[in-house]
C-alpha cells in the first residue's frame, strides 16, 4: 500500500469531519499556513501537502537558498500541521515542474520573450498535482493561500475568479489560466481578509513567528534573483554564442553591443551597457538577429497587442467585442481597452496608450472584480 492509501486508510479510520476532507497547498509560509487554519477551525479535515519542486542545493549556483519553497519553509508546513492535529504529506513534483516550468524558462528566453513561470505552475502544474492527490485521498475540494476570490456565476453556473479584498496583494492576475473544472474545486479562504488580518491570525493562534516572516517575491527556482545567471548555467553554449550582439537605435543606428539577447526584456532601462546623454529603454528584441532594439519612453507606448492561448472564465467565450480593463503585469493598474477575437488570438485595442508591453507576460482582463479571461502576449504581426 502506497503512502497516500496508508494516509487515506488512517483518515478513514477517524472521526468524520463537519464539511468533510479538504487537501490544502502548504508552502509553510503564513498565508498558506492561516488557510489551513481556518478552514480547521471551521470544521473541515485538513490535509496539508506541501510540493517539492526543484532540486534546492542547485538552485541559486552555491549562493544561499531562501524563499517561500525551501527547506525550512517544508519543515515549518509540517511543523504547523502535527502541532494542530491534522495530517501532512510532501509530495515530489520535480519532474513535472523541470520539464513544464524551468524548461519553459529558458526556452521563452532564448525566444526574446519575457517569461510568467508563476502563471503557469498555477495553471498547469500544482492545480492538476493537487486535484490528482485530492481524488487519491477522497478529498473534494482543494484549497490555496491565494489572496483572491472564487465565486459561481448564479445564471450560468460558470465560475470565476474575482480580486481578493487586500488590493496590494491581489493575486487575480495569476490566475486566469485555471479552467472550469479547476475552479468548480477550489477555495481560496483568506481572499476576503486584507494581509494585517491574516498575520494577527496567526498571531491569535499561536504561531507568531508565522506572521513575523519574510515573504519572498522572487521566482522560486531562482532565489538569488539572478535569471541571467541562471540562463548562463542552464544554457551555457547557446548564450556564449549570442555575445557581441548589437545595439540599434529605433532608426536603425548602431550604438554598441550586448552579451546575448535573452539578458533584456522590454522597458529594460537600467544595465544596457552604453552611456548616452537620455534615458533609453529596450523597445524590441529581435532574436533571429540578435540584435536589441533601443528608444525613448515615447517609442514604448503601444495601442494594441495580440494574446495567444487565451482562456474564459467569466465568459464562455469572446464573440463580437467586448470592453474590459486589461492588465498587462502583476503590478499594472490596467487600462480600459476593447477586446475582439483575430482568429485564435485575442486582439486587445487600448483606449490609452500603454507603455512597457513584452511578449511572453500574461495579459489579464477584467469586468471590475472579475476575471473575464487572459493569455499570453504575443509579437505583432509583421
Amino acid at each position: 500500500m502506497d503512502r497516500a492509501a496508508l494516509l487515506r486508510a488512517k483518515c478513514d479510520n477517524q472521526r468524520m469531519s463537519k464539511h468533510g476532507r479538504i487537501l490544502v497547498a502548504m508552502s509553510g509560509g503564513v498565508d498558506s499556513s492561516v488557510t489551513a487554519l481556518m478552514l480547521h477551525e471551521e470544521g473541515y479535515e485538513v490535509i496539508g501537502v506541501t510540493m517539492k519542486t526543484w532540486d534546492y542545493a542547485d538552485a541559486s549556483g552555491g549562493k544561499r537558498i531562501t524563499g517561500c519553497c525551501d527547506l525550512d519553509s517544508i519543515n515549518d508546513a509540517r511543523t504547523m500541521a502535527v502541532t494542530r492535529g491534522f495530517h501532512h504529506m510532501i509530495i515530489d513534483i520535480r519532474e513535472e515542474f523541470g520539464d513544464a516550468i524551468i524548461g519553459n524558462f529558458t526556452s521563452e528566453y532564448m525566444a526574446g520573450r519575457t517569461p510568467n513561470p508563476c502563471v503557469l505552475c498555477n495553471t498547469f502544474i500544482k492545480w492538476e498535482a493537487l486535484l490528482k492527490r485530492a481524488d487519491m485521498m477522497d478529498c473534494a475540494l482543494i484549497a490555496t493561500g491565494h489572496y483572491a476570490q472564487v465565486r459561481q456565476l448564479e445564471n450560468e453556473g460558470r465560475w470565476v475568479v474575482s480580486r481578493g479584498l487586500d488590493p496590494g496583494k491581489d493575486q487575480s492576475y495569476v490566475l486566469w489560466g485555471l479552467e472550469q473544472k479547476n475552479l468548480a474545486r477550489t477555495r481560496f479562504p483568506i481572499g476576503q481578509f486584507h494581509k494585517s488580518a491574516i498575520r494577527q491570525m496567526a498571531v491569535d493562534s499561536g504561531f507568531p513567528e508565522l506572521a513575523s516572516k519574510s515573504e519572498s517575491y522572487e521566482i522560486c527556482f531562482i532565489p538569488d534573483n539572478d535569471y541571467r545567471g541562471f540562463l548562463k548555467r542552464k544554457e551555457p553554449e547557446a548564450t556564449a554564442k549570442l555575445a557581441h550582439g548589437k545595439l540599434v537605435s529605433v532608426g536603425g543606428d548602431e550604438l554598441g553591443e550586448h552579451d546575448g539577447y535573452p539578458f533584456f526584456t522590454i522597458g529594460q532601462r537600467k544595465g544596457l551597457g552604453i552611456a548616452t546623454g537620455e534615458p533609453l529603454y529596450v523597445t524590441d528584441i529581435r532574436p533571429d538577429t540578435n540584435t536589441v532594439v533601443l528608444g525613448r519612453k515615447d517609442d514604448l507606448q503601444k495601442t494594441s497587442m495580440w494574446v495567444r492561448r487565451p482562456n474564459f472564465q467569466l465568459i464562455h467565450a469572446l464573440e463580437g467585442e467586448l470592453e474590459a480593463v486589461t492588465k498587462i503585469r502583476y503590478k499594472d493598474k490596467g487600462t480600459p481597452s476593447t477586446l475582439s477575437m483575430d482568429g485564435e488570438r485575442v486582439k486587445v485595442e487600448f483606449h490609452a496608450p500603454v507603455a512597457g508591453i513584452a511578449p511572453g507576460q500574461s495579459a489579464v482582463f477584467y469586468a471590475g472584480n472579475d476575471v473575464i479571461g487572459g493569455g499570453f502576449i504575443d509579437r505583432e504581426r509583421t
